[in-house]
């Protein structure tokens, strides 16, 4: 207990005292072959029309107890990582964080899940408090620009301005699938403050740097299944604080998608009740 107290202490010192980061070529290429492996992957997938989910490539009775678990309201989650001819994609002066996580809405319609899942505006009260505010920007057919300000708290609290490109694909009646690209991420000082002002992008305490999210949809069993599957980056942490920093940076890519995936459920309930 000695041992957590003295880390919960010193992290926010940590934190605070770290020297800015700045996102290099090297990191950022090396987060882009991964992110274009993993949407070839993806693309894949989707053109195959089966295995919609990470769980249908279980083994058959592994499979039926996450289907079952799902029935029963879990998250089903599983830490990925997208290979290059076998092996794996270094990112010097950056971590690669990638999670799959999947949810039943039960009772809901694919036309549930997409209208809130669309309705950006009101992203700040369905995925409150992690999302603080929302706004659509622009909106083109299936083609969104959204604003969304995150507040992230975990010992410490960060925030950080938004901007996304989002297309959705409906792939049949029982089918969607949506792409989404943090296309500006900007951490904010003092937010909230009269002195409130963003850091340069890329160049800041280096806690979320990039991010892309796929989502699949399917309706069936008497509900909806929904999957998010997220790519992020953060800065690398100093080989002699890893031992202490490391097990919060690598919790929280996890944490926030299991949430997320939780208020996607009970937000389409919400707007089913309320109609």
């Amino acid at each position: 207990m000695l041992i957590v107290a003295m880390l919960f202490a010193a992290l926010p010192d940590f934190a605070e005292g770290l020297e800015p980061a700045k996102l290099h070529a090297n990191t950022l290429e090396a987060f882009d072959r991964y992110v274009k492996l993993t949407e070839a992957r993806n693309e894949k997938e989707l053109r195959g029309g089966t295995n919609l989910l990470w769980i249908d490539e279980l083994p058959e009775a592994e499979r039926a107890e996450a289907y079952a678990a799902l029935k029963r309201g879990e998250v089903k989650m599983k830490k990925l990582e997208t290979l290059d001819a076998g092996g794996a994609i270094a990112c010097p002066g950056g971590i690669i964080h990638h999670w799959v996580g999947v949810v039943f809405v039960p009772g809901a319609k694919l036309d549930n899940v997409l209208g809130m899942l669309r309705d950006y505006d009101q992203h700040w009260v369905y995925f409150g408090p992690d999302v603080e505010q929302s706004k659509i920007e622009s909106r083109n057919g299936e083609h969104f620009r959204v604003f969304l300000r995150f507040r992230r708290h975990k010992v410490i609290t960060v925030v950080l301005d938004t901007e996304h490109e989002i297309n959705y694909y409906l792939d049949g009646p029982e089918r969607a699938h949506s792409r989404s690209s943090a296309v500006r991420i900007a951490e904010v000082e003092n937010p909230g403050k009269r002195d409130e002002r963003e850091k340069p992008p890329g160049q800041d305490g280096g806690f979320l740097w990039r991010m892309e999210t796929w989502w699949r949809m399917e309706e069936r069993d008497s509900g909806v299944y929904v999957e998010s599957e997220v790519v992020s980056l953060t800065r690398d942490i100093p080989v002699v604080l890893r031992w202490m920093i490391e097990p919060f940076v690598t919790s929280i890519p996890r944490e926030t998608l299991a949430a997320t995936l939780l208020a996607t459920r009970k937000a389409v309930h919400t707007r089913m009740a309320a109609r």
